[in-house]
């Protein structure tokens, strides 16, 4: 049955190359030289909807051209760009995909793990489809391609190079204990990123509390060190490094994100530690070892060195650095080598790693399948969602109601069910375009950081930055790292909530008030 599932999965994977294959042979070839590429100010990393808005202004102005010269009304133009635009219950595959995440794990558990797959690769192929051949978009199937293809590279090479790595913790386990492993791994998330972070803390985490474990050991790990933790640089977060990828300065985060993610790691600590102190349940009491050294051994070091290469090939960006070879879309440059470079890093960790390592941590490739295999159904189901969202906010309705407190909100409440990453970039655009600002325009995102030409602009930035990394704990899709942590503690045996059950049991009752309060006291009174 594993074989055929492997097979299968082979299968799946070659059928969304060739899904997406059709859309390849508008690409321009890889450039070497760069010569004229100081006209193009697109960064790397650009969501569906910004982009496609943007060239179906340019499509609808050629249209108006061509009109003018062959007497053709501007009428015509309008139609053909509305042509583009999804209607509203386009989004029914998404809303299909999210509730049977939710629903599957409970009540149908058999079919949804022996089936996932099928289930995502169908739905997103049903909205690609749509959009080449019924709307005939192919800008929103290529960037949310290049957008999957970034996303798991990065996925991928921290977790299996992470993998190779063996943290021994003879400690025993004790609630201040735990609190201090989870705000290290807070600290550490900001160096090597959140899914570094993760895929390097938690199994230690977990062996720490072998004789004690309980779920919401592991939902408070995912509150604190898969997403709030990585606030402070724009390595530490997805959403904050597209916004380091735009033009928002290095050093931004940290100097204005520092207070509001002190109180969320203060908080969510302080939660983390009542919980375990009312622990009494012990597992296999007669197993505890009496006398601990309280040393910490690291095995499998070398792995740290892949790594770093994956957080240095992480700044390699066609977009920032000329010289680096790209594939040309419609005036965007899409990074490729960065990703050749971490798919290598996949390989190569794996292959010479310390295998006493590996064994000693179950590695298992399980976890990274199953994040790779959801996030194409969410990826492929998520366009027509993120364009409804990103039109209305940059409708003059919408821009009316552009305020620190409705861009919390609003990049909050869909960071928690769509991917953060390309919410933070919608709402970042929208909030631009509300002042005369373009989020294309490395010089204008600098000054909107800094302050000096927009109004409330740093404040706006850092509801939408907060908002985004914050909320991403809300539910297990809202970051990448939040599902592979649920993976590879249900491959251990821990019994995990469902996705309605990890909200209803502890992202409403504890991550919500934080997020509340930090809101209170950072925004809704701030000028």
């Amino acid at each position: 049955m594993d074989q055929d599932n492997n097979r299968f999965s082979t299968r799946v994977i070659i059928f969304l190359i060739l899904l997406f294959s059709p859309l390849f042979g508008q690409l321009y070839a890889f450039e070497l030289d760069s010569g004229n590429s100081s006209s193009v100010n697109e960064l790397s990393i650009e969501n569906s909807t910004n982009s496609e808005l943007a060239t179906l202004d340019q499509d609808q102005n050629d249209q108006e051209q061509h009109g003018e010269e062959h007497g053709e009304t501007d009428e015509h133009g309008s139609e053909e760009a509305s042509s583009h635009k999804p209607p509203g219950w386009s989004v029914i595959p998404f809303v299909v995909l999210l509730l049977m995440i939710a629903t599957g794990p409970l009540f149908y558990e058999h079919f949804w793990h022996k089936n996932y797959p099928k289930i995502a690769i169908l739905l997103a192929a049903i909205v690609v489809l749509y959009y080449l051949f019924a709307l005939n978009n192919e800008h929103g199937p290529v960037h949310a391609f290049f957008e999957y293809f970034q996303f798991i590279a990065l996925l991928a090479s921290l977790y299996i190079a992470s993998g190779g790595i063996h943290i021994d913790i003879d400690k025993k386990s004790s609630p201040m204990a735990n609190s201090i492993l989870l705000i290290c791994g807070a600290v550490i998330a900001n160096l090597i990123g959140t899914t570094g972070a993760s895929m390097l803390l938690i199994k230690p985490f977990m062996r720490l509390n072998k004789h004690r474990i309980k779920p919401y050991h592991i939902v408070f790990f995912i509150f604190i060190v898969s997403n709030v933790g990585g606030s402070l640089t724009p390595i530490g977060d997805p959403p904050l490094f597209l916004g380091f990828l735009k033009g928002v300065p290095f050093e931004w985060t940290i100097t204005h994100n520092f207070f509001p993610w002190l109180f969320g790691i203060i908080f969510l600590t302080m939660v983390f530690y009542f919980f375990d102190r009312r622990n009494k349940d012990i597992i296999d009491e007669d197993e505890i070892p009496t006398d601990f050294t309280n040393k910490i051994k690291v095995s499998g070091s070398k792995n740290f060195a892949w790594l770093g290469l994956v957080i240095i090939s992480v700044f390699i960006d066609p977009n920032v650095f000329d010289w680096v070879p790209a594939i040309n879309y419609h005036g965007q440059r899409f990074s490729f080598i960065r990703e050749l470079i971490m798919f290598a890093v996949c390989y190569f960790s794996y292959r010479f790693a310390d295998k006493e390592a590996i064994k000693s941590n179950d590695f298992s490739f399980e976890p990274i399948r199953e994040v790779a295999f959801i996030f194409i159904g969410i990826f492929g189901t998520m366009m027509p969602a993120l364009e409804l969202v990103s039109e209305f906010a940059k409708s003059p309705e919408g821009v009316k109601l552009i305020s620190q407190n409705t861009l919390y909100w609003g990049t909050g409440a869909l960071s928690g069910f769509l991917d953060n990453a390309p919410t933070y970039l919608n709402f970042l655009a929208a909030s631009m375009a509300s002042q005369g600002a373009d989020i294309n325009s490395i010089s204008e995102v600098v000054e909107y950081a800094t302050g000096s030409s927009y109004p409330h602009s740093q404040l706006y930035l850092k509801a939408i930055s907060i908002a985004a990394v914050f909320f991403g704990a809300m539910t297990y899709i809202g970051n990448g790292p939040n599902f592979m942590v649920k993976s590879i503690a249900e491959q251990v045996g821990i019994k995990m909530p469902s996705f309605f059950g990890y909200m209803i049991r502890f992202s409403i009752p504890f991550l919500l008030p934080m997020i509340i309060i930090t809101w209170l006291i950072f925004f809704l009174f701030a000028k």
